[in-house]
């Protein structure tokens, strides 16, 4: 059977993380699990059965650290694991939808597709005008210093019309976090970020580039043909517009089991208290939708 490898981000909720852990335990599975660093879980309280990613970092919301955290990551398991069909990128809060022999079904079903949920940046429509997030400066971190010298620098490209161009030509891409890369798509994003620093810098003073870094690469590769367009996460945002998902409760149930995803996101041991007894039964297929 071929190994798929699971990457977990995680920076909350001990008990969480590790029954994601238990329930992906199976001969067939690897674990990683990358702990932010500026968390205060304990890396000795992690689940026996996986790997800890060593080289840790503090992850900030909206900066490149999410980005550099997967990347060093994946160096890890490329060095570690010669031979892997899939890196699911997880995060702690995600459930499986599917039990362990369902989702290597699905997975081997799906082993020559990279699993990327991706849609064009700009202005034309069915474009995601998400534009603004690479052609002006965005801090990363709060020195005072910088947060000026971004502000300085953007209120005269504004005045004078310039925006930052992506390099090399590239052309910009977004989409989910979360996604299922083979391992020589997952060789690919770290030769490029070791070969091209230029690059590196540039989604370094990008807003939210763990919605853009990946895509945009992979959509400027050869490996464009083989992505599906999807990453199979049910993910629910609010109606009234969040830059967070909702935290799923049991009456989103109905939903969650007619969307044939393979994870659900996202889920807070308390609030999704009466969810997860029927997400457990659905996992182990004794609970069906219409």
């Amino acid at each position: 059977m071929t190994t798929q490898v699971f990457l977990i981000q995680a920076h909350k909720d001990i008990g969480q993380l590790n029954a994601l852990v238990e329930h992906l335990r199976d001969d067939d599975f690897l674990v990683y699990v990358n702990l932010d660093r500026k968390c205060d879980l304990d890396p000795a309280a992690v689940h026996p059965a996986a790997r800890l990613v060593r080289e840790r970092i503090d992850v900030h919301w909206g900066t490149f650290s999410q980005v550099q955290a997967v990347l060093n990551s994946l160096r890890q398991i490329l060095a570690e694991v010669p031979d892997f069909d899939k890196v699911l990128f997880l995060s702690a809060q995600d459930f499986p939808l599917l039990s362990n022999g369902a989702l290597k079904e699905e997975l081997a079903a799906l082993a020559d597709r990279e699993l990327l949920d991706t849609v064009a940046i700009g202005r034309a429509p069915g474009q995601w005008a998400a534009d603004y997030r690479y052609q002006y400066f965005y801090p990363q971190g709060g020195a005072r210093l910088r947060r000026l010298a971004c502000a300085l620098a953007n209120r005269a490209m504004r005045a004078t019309g310039i925006k930052r161009r992506m390099p090399q030509g590239l052309q910009p891409w977004g989409g989910s976090s979360w996604w299922a890369l083979s391992r020589a798509c997952a060789r690919m994003l770290l030769e490029r970020a070791d070969r091209e620093p230029g690059l590196v810098r540039f989604f370094g003073r990008v807003a939210c580039p763990d919605e853009m870094f990946v895509q945009t690469l992979v959509m400027n590769s050869p490996f464009r043909e083989r992505v599906l367009g999807r990453n199979f996460r049910y993910v629910q945002w609010p109606e009234s517009g969040s830059r967070n998902p909702k935290v799923l409760d049991e009456g989103d149930f109905e939903r969650i089991a007619a969307s044939r995803a393979h994870f659900c996101r996202k889920l807070d041991s308390r609030a999704s208290a009466g969810l997860m007894p029927r997400l457990l039964a659905l996992r182990a297929g004794a609970e069906r939708t219409a």
